[in-house]
């Protein structure tokens, strides 16, 4: 599978049995953790982590272009814009019902909503999807990698020396 940029990329079915018993379980425990990140200690940050590592598993499993194709860029900027859009609309609605930015107690005055769902729709649909998002990217490019073009004209690449 080496596309000749150095791929080193072999299947190991250590690896690979590994990741697919492991795979289920930490993603389940990133999901415990980002629903219960409103209430109990560990929050939706360390939990859309952990959904992130999980996608890492699998790519250092099942290879790192597979996985890029699985979870295109489309999915990856819908997970993070998805998650800033309910950040950025939960707070200002709570402006637009009268209160100040991300202010929970609008929607219970309103709405009779407790502020616990403010805070859920924040950290469940906000935080986890952001963190996720961002951490599957930043693998994804850092594992391109970066070979800078030179503008001496000769074409090379400045790491090859």
């Amino acid at each position: 599978m080496a596309d000749g940029r150095g791929d080193t990329y072999s299947e190991s079915q250590v690896i690979l049995t590994a990741v697919q018993i492991i795979a289920p379980f930490t993603l389940t425990y990133g999901l415990f953790m980002a629903f219960h990140g409103a209430d109990t200690p560990g929050g939706s940050f360390q939990g859309g982590a952990i959904i992130g590592v999980t996608v890492l598993m699998l790519a250092f499993a099942f290879g790192i272009e597979p996985t890029r194709q699985w979870l295109s860029n489309t999915v990856l900027v819908t997970l993070v814009t998805g998650g800033v859009a309910i950040f950025v609309g939960v707070g200002f609605a709570a402006m637009a019902l009268g209160g100040n930015f991300l202010e929970y107690d609008v929607f219970y005055e309103l709405f009779g909503l407790r502020q616990k769902w403010g805070m859920e729709a924040i950290e469940v649909g906000g935080i986890a999807l952001i963190v996720s998002g961002v951490v599957i990217t930043l693998f994804f490019a850092t594992a391109a990698g970066f070979t800078p073009t030179r503008t001496d004209g000769s074409g090379r690449g400045g790491d090859d020396e």
